[in-house]
């Protein structure tokens, strides 16, 4: 079992990257968001990677954090979700956009990744929910791992005026999810959150 890679970016394509780890080069399938891929060629990268041996093939599957390796992992234990549906999720969302979508149960934002039908982002949700679920007490509108939560009342009313507007809840956490400022007021939440939205 190969747990991660450290070397230079000999080149990439598609969904790969090649890197020269003292004079082998690993195939490495990877999400086309993470860090390793938007390297240039020459430069060094570390993934984190996960083995999958089949019958016929073995394959190694690369991912800038540890988050993002466990997250794939999970997502491939659902029925029907291979590997490549499982690197489609990744490239279409960040780690915390995956988080949310799953946790609020928003079925239709799986769907945006390519390959992802309706009763595959439903099973998605059926199966993992409780695995991605916000940890108690954590305001699940916030990104994961802030230290210093703004108070939970100014972003669950924008949660909640986002929602009357005509967008999912896992669309609003999202967009509220990316704003790092903590004492903005309901109004500024729901401008900023919308920018992020279009």
């Amino acid at each position: 079992m190969i747990g991660f890679l450290r070397g230079i970016l000999a080149d990439k394509g598609d969904g790969y990257i090649i890197i020269d780890v003292n004079g082998v080069g690993y195939y490495v399938n990877v999400p086309s968001n993470t860090s390793a891929y938007l390297k240039a060629e020459g430069e060094e990268v570390i993934v984190h990677t996960a083995m999958i041996v089949r019958e016929d093939d073995v394959s190694l599957y690369g991912f800038s954090g540890k988050g993002e390796l466990e997250a794939f992992r999970k997502l491939i234990t659902v029925s029907g979700v291979g590997a490549k549906a499982g690197i489609s999720i990744m490239s279409s969302f960040t780690l915390d956009q995956l988080r949310q979508a799953i946790a609020f149960e928003d079925a239709k934002a799986l769907q945006k990744a390519n390959g992802i039908g309706k009763k595959t982002a439903e099973r998605i949700v059926l199966e993992l929910k409780d695995k991605f679920a916000a940890p108690d007490g954590a305001d699940p509108s916030m990104p994961q791992g802030s230290e210093t939560a703004a108070p939970a009342g100014g972003r669950a009313e924008a949660v909640s005026a986002l929602i009357a507007l005509g967008y999912t809840r896992g669309e609003a956490m999202s967009a509220l999810a990316g704003i790092q400022e903590k004492d903005l007021s309901v109004e500024e939440y729901i401008k900023k959150a919308l920018k992020n939205l279009f």
